[in-house]
């Protein structure tokens, strides 16, 4: 007997993977009611815990493992999610009671559980049955199993075996009041599904969109290479496509399967929710190329993240804060931290860097300080057998309290006394920071970095946008300037004094408008090079660079080049010493009401300004015509904060520390100093007289703090 919810897709599965999606898009965003849901910004303390599978272990240890975790003071755990095999050994086969054992001996220690629903890894016995369940990738290459995230997530048989599986746990814990919330699949991308039912999926997209192929034609230039197209049956699959316009449409059609897939498990797992339960989804990380977090995230009730950082001499906090900020910045509110470091990760052994003494301790607030309502560990256990054996839990592989154990044991104790003062944090920030993964994609199909970057993980390989985009986070970071992110779709841009803009390659004429008038009616608009450039199609402007964006930037270009190598910038007029350098790429900027900033030192590059200021209406424009050092770009951000006023005392702490601010639930200002080295730092504190939670200190104005190596501060204002 199918579902109701299957029945209902019978017609889609005929035809389409959208119909499916778009009926349940609209029930899953029906939440449940707001006054009594439990919700990340109304907790009565921090959540602070790991993920937990006792089932992975050799032996029956739950009794220890429970006891070890009271012991410690964690109060959260996540569980379920990794496991289809156990939950349903056979098709039509439901096994509970090892959940229920689990489950029923965490509430007896007061902690809270987090389920996961268990659809990022297809049991064998589906793939037996239906080895087409596995995806079909652009190149026409079948994934194989034996790893996770291989399955065609709008393939019709997957969607019942799933929906089946989530209806059976999400029933079962219905009424167990340990299951605080739901997490729907695991870092979940559409896993690059491109087979015939996905790319028929993409021709009905394209024709809902765009209505008929002569408007398709027009816009995608397909006349260029005699490609244009005449009915909508001679669209060609996407393998081999090299136009932009197609490649964007496409990456477009992806992050949709994605976004419809877990409110399509959002919706059914609503259907039991209680109302003191949430939804939630871990993004695996900040500003993925492959979703669009921005969307997904109006599904969820909870929005959860997976920051995982360097250690060691490399841990600064900015991975962190990075993936913090835009977490908080996704709906506005607090979020979830899901999965972090717990010793060393890694799915080899050539990344083996377990924190400092202090680190883990330290990125824990570090959280707190950016919105986070809880911490989770991946994972309490280390496993020992597996692609992430080297991936380790809070417990080594000998599965007995050490280091790492005793640093998680002091820290939920802190925060079983100052969990109530950090909770639910709220912050207004006079800097933004946005962001555009169509951008993103457009300046990936045609990559502007002479030289490939390393990125700051062995598994991270960043381009052009994303290089651009860290680069100005960093600098924004390193000056202590709270971030928010905005996206493209983002109206009200009036709370801001300053937003920093990466390469907005890829813009509607509406947005760009929105950031035109921000600056007239006051703002301060740092835009970089590429921005203005294409429409929302990826189609270059048919107007002078950098089209509607001309007039507020005082400056237009019809050239530019690579640069080989690296330019001094003539006379260091940022004074940023040795690191007073640009590269890659040369916008040769005329100037129509703009002032130089800088010019570049060279016989031909020289006549034309690397950077620009033009002021509008009552704002400003800078315009950086040029990929600039990090310490470049960070003296020209401290030029422009303190030409619209927003800089202050905390632009004048040692280089080591970083500071944050909010206010909590008791309306009282919090305000937290972390000392990113192993050096003891000492500074002036520059606010309200108040109390240093961890060390129940009095602090007054002016006042001098110290922090230990890689020690942290919390002033709470009286």
């Amino acid at each position: 007997m199918k579902s109701r919810l299957f029945r209902a897709a019978l017609p889609w599965l005929a035809a389409a993977v959208a119909a499916l999606f778009g009926a349940v898009a609209i029930r899953s965003q029906t939440p449940a009611p707001a006054q009594t849901r439990f919700a990340a910004d109304r907790m009565d303390t921090f959540l602070y815990g790991a993920a937990f599978y006792e089932e992975y272990m050799p032996e029956d240890r739950l009794e220890k493992d429970v006891q070890l975790m009271q012991q410690a003071g964690i109060n959260v755990v996540r569980v379920g999610e990794s496991t289809w095999s156990v939950w349903e050994p056979e098709d039509g086969r439901f096994e509970f009671a090892w959940m229920d054992r689990i489950i029923e001996r965490l509430a007896r220690a007061h902690i809270h559980v987090i389920m996961g629903t268990p659809t990022y890894s297809i049991p064998p016995w589906m793939f037996k049955a239906h080895p087409e369940i596995l995806v079909t990738r652009l190149d026409g290459q079948k994934a194989t199993y034996g790893i996770r995230q291989n399955m065609d997530i709008t393939n019709a048989d997957f969607l019942r075996y799933s929906e089946r599986v989530i209806r059976k746990i999400a029933e079962h814990y219905r009424e167990n009041r340990a299951v605080i919330g739901y997490q729907i699949d695991n870092e979940t991308t559409s896993n690059g599904t491109a087979g015939p039912d996905v790319q028929a999926g993409f021709v009905r997209y394209l024709r809902d969109k765009f209505s008929t192929v002569e408007r398709l034609n027009q816009i995608w230039g397909l006349l260029y290479w005699g490609q244009q197209l005449h009915d909508w049956s001679e669209v060609p699959p996407r393998n081999g496509i090299l136009n932009p316009g197609w490649k964007l449409e496409w990456d477009r059609y992806q992050e949709s399967l994605t976004t419809r897939f877990l409110a399509w498990q959002a919706g059914l797992v609503r259907e039991y929710l209680r109302p003191d339960q949430f939804v939630m989804q871990d993004f695996g990380g900040a500003t993925r190329a492959d979703i669009s977090e921005r969307e997904i995230s109006k599904n969820l009730d909870i929005v959860g993240m997976n920051p995982y950082h360097t250690t060691q001499d490399e841990y600064t906090g900015e991975g962190s804060s990075y993936g913090g900020d835009f977490a908080r910045s996704l709906k506005r509110t607090n979020y979830l931290v899901t999965e972090i470091n717990a010793q060393t990760i890694g799915w080899d052994s050539r990344s083996q860097y377990p924190p400092y003494d202090g680190q883990l301790r330290q990125d824990v607030y570090l959280m707190a300080s950016t919105g986070a309502n809880m911490v989770e560990y991946w994972h309490w256990h280390s496993l020992h057998y597996g692609q992430e054996t080297y991936w380790k839990g809070v417990l080594s592989h000998d599965l007995e309290p050490g280091r790492i154990y005793a640093e998680v044991s002091r820290t939920a104790h802190e925060l079983e006394r100052v969990g109530p003062h950090i909770v639910d944090l709220q912050a207004a920030h006079p800097v933004a920071l946005l962001y555009s993964n169509d951008s993103r994609h457009g300046t990936d199909y045609m990559p502007f970095l002479v030289s490939p970057v390393a990125g700051d993980m062995p598994w991270h390989h960043p381009q052009g946008y994303e290089v651009e985009m860290r680069r100005l986070y960093g600098a924004l970071y390193r000056l202590n300037a709270g971030v928010d992110f905005i996206f493209p779709d983002t109206e009200d841009l009036s709370g801001y004094k300053v937003i920093v803009v990466p390469p907005l390659y890829i813009a509607s004429d509406a947005l760009l408008g929105r950031l035109v008038d921000y600056v007239r009616g006051g703002g301060h608009l740092v835009l970089t090079l590429k921005s203005g450039f294409c429409d929302e199609y990826s189609t270059v402007r048919a107007t002078m660079a950098p089209g509607p964006l001309r007039e507020a930037a005082g400056i237009h270009y019809q050239e530019f080049s690579n640069l080989a190598k690296p330019l001094d910038l003539r006379g260091d007029p940022l004074q940023a010493g040795a690191q007073n350098q640009v590269s890659d790429w040369a916008e040769m900027l005329l100037l129509d009401t703009a002032k130089p900033v800088a010019y570049y030192d060279h016989p031909f590059f020289g006549q034309y300004p690397a950077i620009t200021e033009n002021h509008f209406g009552k704002g400003m424009v800078t315009y950086e015509g040029t990929v600039l050092s990090a310490a470049l770009q960070q003296k020209l951000l401290e030029r422009v904060f303190e030409q619209a006023q927003v800089a202050g005392p905390d632009q004048k702490l040692p280089s080591a520390v970083r500071v944050k601010h909010g206010v909590n639930r008791a309306g009282k200002a919090i305000h937290y100093y972390f000392n990113f080295s192993a050096a003891p730092q000492s500074l002036a504190y520059s606010y309200g007289r108040g109390l240093e939670l961890l060390s129940k200190r009095p602090v007054a104005p002016a006042s001098s703090l110290t922090l230990e190596p890689w020690g942290v501060a919390i002033v709470e204002e009286e």
